[in-house]
C-alpha cells in the first residue's frame, strides 16, 4: 500500500474517479495490511484502471488533486 504510482506529467488535468472499495474484494495480500473490516477508497482513471488505494475518501481527494487530476466521487 506504499507503493508509488507514476501518474505522468500531463499539461491538463485528468478526471479520475474515488469510490469506496470493500476490503473483502482485494487481494489477500493487501487485505492483510489492513485492519479488520475496514473500508477503503480507490482511485481510477477514466477507463476504470486502479491508481491508488488509500485509506479515507479525503486522502484519495487530496491524492488526485496533488497531481493535477479533476477528482469526482462514485457511489
Amino acid at each position: 500500500m506504499d507503493s508509488k504510482y507514476d501518474f505522468g506529467a500531463a499539461s491538463v488535468a485528468q478526471t479520475v474517479y474515488i469510490r469506496k472499495v470493500a476490503a473483502a474484494t482485494l487481494p489477500r495480500d493487501i487485505q492483510e495490511q489492513l485492519p479488520e473490516g475496514q473500508d477503503i477508497y480507490a482511485v481510477h482513471d477514466a477507463e476504470g484502471e486502479r491508481l491508488a488505494l488509500v485509506q479515507d475518501r479525503s486522502l484519495a481527494f487530496t491524492l488526485a488533486r496533488q497531481n493535477e487530476m479533476r477528482p469526482v466521487s462514485v457511489h
